[in-house]
């Protein structure tokens, strides 16, 4: 029985995808549900699983873009599965003969320019230059190369000479194309702007060696900076309601839950999954979905359902060593926070010059429906939990905030 495998559907609104990379060869062996093909859509990068065991035959190639429900293999099920688990092939290719050479036809020597031996002046210019001998057509007697001749060879400023000027051209991938289509339309139709903030981080560092090893022991995830970050967002975003909108045409959507997207790092690039009404998880529930979520998008698993539908994002530039950007919104969201690498910088407290670990915040957001007096608020909103988050993130009450 020949089975047909077509397209299935990645996600809502998605039609077309784009075979990435086959895992295995026309004529392969295939067993049931094992991973066959790479196909990116415009959000994710998926694989294809066999649907059932037996020698499989490729019907499209790597970088064709094929619609949902099209055919891309067939799958024998009736071939019998090859002795010692080796792959079958349904034919082998026969070796093409060698063409004849025929006896007339003689080899055809391109004319080289003649070369000589240069003169002491000449080798000397040649050699400051890097230049080879064997390059340059002497114009002296039999060929010898003058100083006249190394002069003119010696290539002028700003020419290139010696070392590599290689370059290689490979074909976009449709997740890379789609990322960078949205990346431009969200500066061109949005009224993008950022506002900076620093933050001290030193409270939070105080928490984090204080309970890190009981937290770690008890929960089975660490207490890292991105519950604190999240749950302090999530308060903002309930004072500041403007932030966790969006624009639908010519009306303003207005969310009473927080799903807040988190920008992580995956095989295939930047991954941005959701975590659901985070306004209702506590740091333990926080660090353990942002660990779950991390490791589905490292590993290749995470799914088009559970990147989409987020209403703010986080993104952390810091993990790679940046100082401090400017992030992009996340569409068709309104707003993003961006964090940044902690360095000891001098600061002012209490009247005095202390050394602090600093973090500085960046919110990019939408002017067209953020007005600058609530962008400033909520930065400002989020310093002040992460500043003093007992109080205004664990309602003094470290031990029960920490379910510990």
């Amino acid at each position: 029985m020949i089975l047909e495998m077509t397209v299935p559907s990645p996600g809502e609104s998605i039609t077309e995808v784009e075979i990435a990379e086959w895992l295995v060869e026309d004529g392969d062996y295939v067993e049931k549900d094992q991973a066959i093909a790479e196909v990116d859509s415009d959000k994710a990068t998926l694989e294809l699983p066999a649907e059932q065991s037996g020698i499989i035959t490729l019907k499209a190639e790597v970088g064709d873009a094929v619609q949902v429900g099209a055919v891309v293999c067939l799958i024998d099920t009736s071939a019998a599965k090859p002795v010692g688990g080796e792959a079958a092939k349904i034919e082998e290719k026969e070796e093409a003969p060698k063409a004849e050479v025929k006896k007339e036809d003689k080899p055809v020597v391109k004319e080289s320019y003649a070369t000589g031996t240069a003169s002491p002046a000449a080798k000397k210019i040649l050699n400051e230059k890097d230049i080879d001998a064997g390059s340059i057509k002497g114009t002296g007697r039999d060929g010898r190369i003058t100083k006249d001749d190394a002069v003119n060879a010696a290539p002028s400023m700003g020419t290139p000479s010696g070392g590599s000027r290689g370059e290689s051209r490979s074909k976009l991938s449709m997740l890379r194309r789609k990322v960078a289509e949205r990346l431009v339309a969200v500066k061109n139709e949005t009224a993008m702007l950022t506002t900076f903030n620093e933050v001290d981080m030193s409270p939070i560092f105080s928490l984090r060696n204080e309970y890190k090893v009981a937290f770690k022991e008890k929960h089975g995830v660490g207490l890292g900076f991105m519950s604190f970050f999240t749950l302090a967002v999530v308060r903002a975003l309930e004072m500041f309601p403007s932030v966790n909108s969006m624009i639908d045409g010519k009306e303003m959507l207005s969310y009473d839950f927080c799903d807040i997207s988190i920008a992580v790092s995956g095989p295939k690039g930047l991954m941005v999954p959701v975590i659901r009404n985070a306004e209702n998880l506590t740091f333990r529930g926080v660090e353990a979905e942002v660990k779950r979520l991390a490791i589905r998008a490292r590993e290749g698993e995470i799914t088009v359902d559970e990147m989409t539908g987020g209403t703010f994002t986080i993104t952390n530039g810091g993990v790679f060593g940046s100082m401090l950007s400017t992030p992009i919104i996340n569409p068709p969201q309104s707003a993003i926070l961006g964090m940044h690498n902690i360095v000891e910088r001098p600061i002012a407290k209490d009247g005095a010059v202390v050394i602090a670990p600093i973090m500085y915040v960046a919110l990019s957001y939408d002017h067209r429906i953020i007005d600058g007096k609530e962008s400033v608020g909520f930065l400002v909103a989020v310093k002040e939990a992460l500043e003093n988050p007992e109080e205004l993130l664990m309602g003094n009450n470290v031990n029960k905030a920490l379910e510990m």
